[in-house]
């Protein structure tokens, strides 16, 4: 990745703003999780009800740790969760209960993933923590698999697009229930 498509993208983020950026299958986009304003304006720019909640994407585990309750984890499940990161895996875990309403939706629990993706990994490494990750459309239309498809979509209400290409996944991530491993989507 570029360094300064790297340091343009991190200083939007440190900024508040709403970033697009190449994830395993298709274009995500991103803000700073811990920034209120910056979630609200994502969910605006998606149409996306608040209630859904959203997934975070990190560079490793130790990331997810300040929002995760894994107490609340069947004894052995945690294993099973770790042995399919990095990659495409999203898994709904209990959240502490002083995660945002704007990251939890209705839930009790949040949606987490460790990327294999080389560019989200340096993004979140570079950033620090995990990043909100929502598929790049407007509610219910298709997702952009392309920065130009991203650019073309919604180039005009975010604040920069990283230049990038997915890994060519024909679907998104895999979600499944932290505490049983029961498929909520599949892949």
């Amino acid at each position: 990745m570029n360094a300064n498509n790297l340091h343009l993208a991190l200083e939007q983020l440190r900024q508040g703003g709403v970033i697009g950026y190449a994830t395993e299958a298709v274009f995500g986009l991103g803000c700073d999780p811990d920034n209120g304003a910056a979630v609200h304006r994502l969910l605006e720019i998606k149409q996306r009800p608040i209630e859904k909640g959203l997934v975070l994407v990190a560079a490793d585990m130790s990331q997810l740790l300040p929002y995760l309750d894994l107490s609340q984890l069947p004894e052995g499940r945690l294993s099973e969760i770790l042995n399919t990161w990095p990659g495409p895996n999203t898994w709904v875990i209990p959240a502490k209960p002083e995660v945002p309403t704007w990251l939890k939706g209705r839930f009790d629990s949040l949606a987490v993933r460790v990327s294999a993706h080389p560019q989200v990994h340096d993004l979140c490494l570079a950033f620090g923590k995990p990043l909100v990750s929502s598929s790049a459309n407007i509610a219910g239309q298709p997702p952009a698999r392309t920065a130009e498809q991203l650019t073309l979509q919604l180039g005009d209400k975010l604040d920069y697009i990283l230049p990038g290409i997915t890994e060519g996944r024909a679907n998104p991530s895999l979600i499944r229930d932290g505490s049983t491993g029961a498929v909520l989507r599949p892949a």
